[in-house]
């Protein structure tokens, strides 16, 4: 099973990054917060954003979430949906909804159901950065990264 994912986790950043001049640019970045201002945050590099043909509504897209050493990301939420994370690198630790915190290293991977609310994502190390390889299976026109200070 981790075969496969890393299979398609590498087949994916090798199509975007070689695709990269889809129908429609990605240029957004995860804005800072004021939490990240004490604590290094994510930061979210697209790499293709495609409405796929054969989903009428739904989008596709790939990125790469960087993680500097100590960094948090805020709670938050993917909307409706459907995400895909692969650890490209370092050590991340993660805790969806009520779920019990886990902690993934380079090669392993997670999904999250539409609607999940992420309590807790972190690099784990101090001084080593951590990167993901992330999917979304999205409704086009939705924001892909909702955060939550609050909860």
């Amino acid at each position: 099973m981790r075969i496969a994912a890393g299979h398609l986790a590498a087949a994916t950043l090798t199509a975007a990054t070689a695709c990269s001049n889809s129908s429609q640019p990605v240029h957004a970045k995860v804005p800072a917060t004021a939490e990240a201002s004490t604590r290094p945050s994510d930061i979210f590099k697209p790499l293709l954003q495609q409405t796929l043909p054969n989903a009428k509504g739904k989008t596709f897209t790939s990125a790469v979430v960087d993680f500097p050493p100590n960094a948090r990301a805020l709670p938050h939420r993917h909307g409706q949906a459907f995400v895909y994370a692969y650890v490209l690198e370092g050590t991340v630790r993660s805790k969806l909804d009520d779920k019990p915190v886990t902690t993934y290293h380079q090669g392993e991977n997670w999904v999250e159901q539409p609607g999940a609310h992420h309590v807790l994502t972190e690099n784990t190390s101090r001084t080593e950065p951590a990167k993901l390889l992330v999917v979304f299976v999205s409704n086009t026109g939705d924001k892909l990264k909702v955060d939550d200070p609050k909860s």
